[in-house]
């Protein structure tokens, strides 16, 4: 039940500390602040990685954490938190077909132009660069089509390399990472978490069971809590085991990141369920930002953290100042450059930009990446996005062939049911008139 909050009066501005409403009440459509986060975090992710690309170091904030985690990954958190959040919106509003159909189109044209892009205009360039002609580019035993076939569902399955590119490269070294696009890694997760969304809402969980979702997040979260604890100590990185299971399509996924990704999917996706319980209060999200900050520093990210920084992605989301809510609403880039930056950082070291400092590589990068995702947005995303009411035809005459007949089938349901009232009525009133006689024959009596 949301709290009531007693008007304030007139003049004077609600208390900072007061639960303003709660999630479900103050989000409205797309009227919210998650575009402008959205670009905050693939911002953030081109940052972190100009680290380990550009010069092979840590991450950003790799060492200042403890290991824990760093500013790329916990980008990706709030990712998963957001999307969580949403995509279970989505689930519950949208029939299972359309919901799949929707969730396809936001990622796979997007990443299939920036695949090909790649392996049959990016890699070639660098190849040439490196060796002088093309000699063995086509013909390499993990060479353009072979990335093709391993990025196309995300699987990775041949490896993040083209033609032997960016090894070639750290054998002489210009490169200190090994991957064309280091970044995609999270999308089979992502894709993942889709498909048990689409599940849980085929099984009427998300409308009918809403505590199902909240009981397997404690579970979870329990799990995670259980890691720490076996861990050597509460400031480090968790331990990461070795299980991983072989999904169709999908490929390998590691049994930590299902458990650790998932989570914080969940977590947003539990928000969703519950948001005309989860207050919005600014003094939770403080404490929230303590929160988070102290396990940061002093450790317990996975287990304090990673709630904190979901409420705070998603508090943020409501309270962001309306005259920022236009960011995103109508073009968001946060895809694009979240699945560009990482070759145009590849692409500018190995054409030595990094000698210019790291400001001027970041800002460079920043720059291209940003227009890449500027053209992936207009050019593939919003058109691959306008379909997503499309029905194919064939499909489209079955349904309306189904429709008619339901129709058909209530029409003559409801002239049976008209048909049966004024004989129903005229029984009554038979039997009414039977009574009566029968009371008064009995008077006489």
């Amino acid at each position: 039940m949301a709290e009531t909050i007693a008007a304030a009066p007139a003049g004077r501005p609600r208390a900072w500390w007061r639960t303003r409403g709660t999630l479900g009440e103050l989000l409205s459509g797309r009227a919210n602040g998650f575009g402008l986060i959205r670009l905050l975090l693939a911002l953030s992710v081109v940052v972190s990685h100009s680290n380990p690309v550009g010069y092979g170091r840590l991450d950003v904030g790799s060492q200042l954490f403890g290991n824990q985690v760093d500013l790329g990954k916990m980008a990706v958190v709030g990712f998963f938190a957001i999307s969580g959040f949403m995509i279970t919106g989505s689930g519950k509003r949208l029939g299972v077909g359309r919901y799949a159909w929707h969730r396809a189109l936001r990622i796979l044209p997007a990443l299939w132009v920036c695949i090909v892009l790649t392996a049959f205009v990016l890699a070639p360039v660098l190849y040439h660069g490196q060796h002088g002609s093309l000699a063995g580019f086509w013909t390499a035993k993990y060479g353009p089509f072979q990335y093709i076939e391993g990025m196309w569902n995300t699987s990775i399955g041949s490896g993040y390399d083209i033609s032997g590119i960016m090894t070639t490269g750290i054998h002489r070294h210009t490169n200190f990472n090994g991957a064309f696009d280091g970044a995609l890694w999270s999308l089979k997760y992502e894709i993942f978490c889709y498909v048990i969304v689409g599940i849980l809402a085929a099984g009427g969980v998300l409308t009918r069971a809403r505590r199902t979702v909240a009981l397997v997040t404690v579970g979870l979260w329990i799990m995670i809590l259980m890691n720490l604890i076996d861990a050597k100590g509460w400031r480090g990185a968790p331990s990461e085991g070795s299980t991983a299971w072989n999904m169709p399509i999908l490929g390998w996924l590691s049994s930590h990141y299902v458990i650790y990704l998932g989570f914080v999917f969940l977590l947003g996706a539990t928000f969703q369920l519950y948001k005309e319980r989860v207050p919005i209060n600014d003094l939770l999200a403080v404490g929230a930002f303590a929160a988070l900050v102290g396990s940061l520093l002093l450790g317990g990210f996975f287990v304090i953290g990673y709630p904190a920084f979901a409420y705070l992605v998603i508090w943020g989301g409501v309270r962001m100042p309306k005259k920022l809510h236009w960011v995103g609403r109508k073009n968001d880039y946060s895809y694009g450059i979240y699945i560009y930056g990482f070759p145009v950082l590849q692409t500018l070291l190995m054409y030595h930009f990094t000698k210019y400092g790291h400001y001027a590589y970041v800002l460079a990068a920043i720059a291209i990446t940003w227009a890449l995702a500027w053209l992936s947005w207009h050019l593939v995303e919003d058109r691959a996005m306008s379909l997503r009411h499309w029905t194919p035809a064939p499909l489209q005459r079955w349904l309306t062939a189904r429709q008619a007949v339901r129709q058909a089938a209530r029409e003559k349901a409801a002239l049976a049911e008209g048909a049966a009232a004024p004989a129903a009525t005229a029984a009554s009133g038979t039997a009414s008139e039977s009574a009566s006689a029968v009371s008064a024959g009995a008077g006489k009596q």
